[in-house]
């Protein structure tokens, strides 16, 4: 049995499929037909299986298919390209991928590029755990995690703090790539974010489909490195767009319409957590460090609690900063007031914990709800935290509100 072939149209491709890849191509296509007006997975699934089907000779098979997908999406251009293509082989005339279009070269290249992420990930294992959501609180009921490299969306349900797979999604990032560093460079950031409230549909643009859900870029660590820019969203396509290319956005994650639209019920309420990440970074988390930064942060809390103050400031990195202070101006500060308090008692709750893709050093965003109080004065407050691991050790780099 042939463990790699390349054939036809999809030679171009330089995609390797193997005899798990020629089973699931070769599933009826009634099945996929029955509910292709259910979900973009299945109108995704559809192409790629008339894409299989070419590297099996099957040309009748895949026009079919691929028409079928054409009229469930009639702006989707790539299957546009596809069918192009099919009707060339059919008269023993095409040379290349998109030979059949007669469109810039460019263009040929990012729809080349949009086939090839999705066929990658149509034979694919199936996701695993995402390394970067450690911990949800009871008032995530999601979590999203974008891995820039494989053009994809995941979408996880919180399962009493622990991250359930749900489902994926394609999506298209920045034109220039990752690692935003400043307004304009037409780049998707890598980092921890949260989403906001839906913008207002009737002062949103077409270029943004039917929905837009900015994120909170750029975030406290973006600015502490002296990352600039604003204006990264979550949003759909164009009206006349299915999909665009992996990389051709001014920065946001895009999906199609049909996508943003099935995760509105998620993001509607805003603070969803969103993790940006590039799929090359090798996973280094193990579960004691898991342990210990939670161990590390009910430490920060009881030596807090006890008036230890100058213990309580061990736990801060000497590189600290929160809002207006450094690590000296905070250590003044908490010494004046502890000192001032007869008692404290500190209570945390709904913790989440979430470690930063793309950082030199591991480093994770806590979460949670503070319940202060000493003498007669209380306080609530939703903090973050950024703890950073220092020699075996996790301090805190950042402090404020959330």
């Amino acid at each position: 049995m042939k463990r790699r072939t390349t054939l036809v149209l999809l030679a171009t491709l330089m995609v390797s499929w193997n005899a798990t890849a020629v089973y699931r191509a070769e599933r009826s296509s009634s099945s996929l037909v029955s509910i292709i007006k259910s979900t973009p997975r299945d109108i995704e699934n559809l192409l790629v299986k008339s894409l299989l089907e070419i590297t099996q000779g099957k040309l009748d098979e895949a026009l079919s298919n691929i028409d079928r997908v054409i009229s469930a999406v009639p702006n989707f251009k790539l299957a546009y390209l596809v069918r192009g293509d099919l009707l060339q082989a059919k008269a023993h005339q095409v040379l290349s991928f998109g030979a059949a279009a007669n469109a810039p070269s460019d263009e040929i290249a990012d729809l080349k590029q949009e086939a090839q992420v999705r066929l990658e990930h149509y034979l694919a294992q199936a996701p695993e755990q995402p390394d970067v959501v450690w911990q949800l609180d009871s008032t995530q009921r999601n979590a999203i995690v974008v891995d820039t490299v494989k053009s994809r969306l995941y979408l996880y349900r919180n399962d009493n703090g622990k991250p359930i797979y749900v489902s994926d999604y394609y999506v298209t990032v920045g034109k220039n790539g990752t690692v935003k560093q400043k307004e304009g460079d037409k780049k998707t950031p890598l980092g921890v974010y949260f989403s906001g409230t839906q913008l207002a549909k009737e002062k949103l643009p077409d270029l943004y489909g039917i929905a837009a859900y900015p994120l909170n870029y750029p975030n406290e660590w973006d600015k502490r490195q002296g990352k600039s820019g604003h204006g990264i969203w979550l949003h759909g396509t164009p009206k006349e767009t299915f999909s665009r290319p992996p990389y051709a956005s001014d920065g946001c994650v895009v999906l199609t319409n049909l996508d943003i639209g099935s995760l509105a019920p998620i993001l509607k309420n805003g603070n969803t957590p969103i993790v940006i990440l590039a799929e090359n970074e090798a996973p280094t988390t193990s579960s004691e460090q898991r342990a210990n930064l939670l161990s590390a942060v009910e430490q920060w809390r009881s030596d807090w609690q006890s008036k230890k103050t100058e213990t309580y400031l061990s736990h801060y990195a000497h590189d600290f900063f929160s809002e207006d202070m450094n690590f000296e101006s905070w250590a003044a500060h908490k010494r004046r007031v502890q000192q001032d308090k007869a008692s404290i008692k500190v209570d945390l709750s709904d913790i989440s914990v979430f470690r930063y893709p793309n950082s030199s050093k591991p480093m994770v965003v806590v979460n949670f709800n503070q319940d202060y109080q000493a003498d007669h004065f209380s306080h609530k407050m939703r903090k973050r935290q950024y703890w950073q691991l220092e020699e075996g050790h996790w301090k805190i780099l950042y402090e404020g509100a959330a």
